[in-house]
């Protein structure tokens, strides 16, 4: 890892984008655009880099770096993950919270028994997806709304999630209580609210 206290993923370089060194950049900022007011960001190799033109591009940025001037060493940077220092970054507001901050964190049930962790924050253009892993070994994705996750304690080292709204479990019924399935042995996911989307390198609900 490079040099930096502590190290808040920002984006991750995608494909060169022309034939003048820009390079496509998704970036997990709330304002993509925001990308470049971290100042340099740095590789896992220790490099840094510099953007000198950013413009939006549907779900991605395409950015151009100094020193990365033609295609070929834009093609070269594929895949790099870019990371600026937390000291940079906006503090969070309320139900704002850093990525890093919520991975590894146990998950709770609406008893307050475990029934995972999270393992990765996921975002596919809808919002904010959570990866968990269940303590029966299986894995299971859920949104990151107020609905499915309504509390995160970040200094208690957990979330507490209501397992109808996350899609665990089925409520067929509608009463309010799962029908099948118990925590750690999920149903096969529905989301059943829309996902928001992060907010300055974290995720906001």
């Amino acid at each position: 890892m490079m040099k930096l206290k502590n190290p808040v993923l920002l984006g991750i370089v995608g494909a060169a984008h022309g034939i003048k060194g820009e390079v496509r950049v998704k970036t997990f900022t709330g304002d993509p655009l925001a990308l470049a007011d971290y100042g340099p960001l740095h590789a896992r190799d220790a490099r840094s880099f510099e953007i000198v033109d950013i413009r939006p591009a549907n779900t991605v940025v395409v950015v151009r770096f100094k020193g990365v001037n033609d295609r070929n060493q834009a093609e070269t940077l594929n895949g790099i993950e870019l990371y600026a220092d937390r000291s940079a970054l906006p503090a969070e507001g309320e139900g704002e919270f850093f990525h890093e901050d919520l991975v590894g964190l146990a998950a709770r049930d609406q008893t307050g028994a475990t029934i995972g962790n999270v393992t990765a924050v996921q975002n596919y253009g809808g919002g904010d997806i959570l990866e968990l892993k269940l303590a029966d070994g299986k894995e299971a994705l859920i949104p990151f709304t107020h609905a499915a996750v309504p509390d995160v304690d970040i200094a208690g080292g957990f979330i507490r999630i209501d397992v109808i709204a996350a899609g665990l479990v089925d409520d067929g019924d509608g009463d309010g209580e799962p029908d099948r399935g118990l925590p750690g042995q999920p149903a096969k996911f529905s989301a059943k609210s829309r996902p928001r989307g992060p907010t300055d390198a974290g995720g906001n609900r």
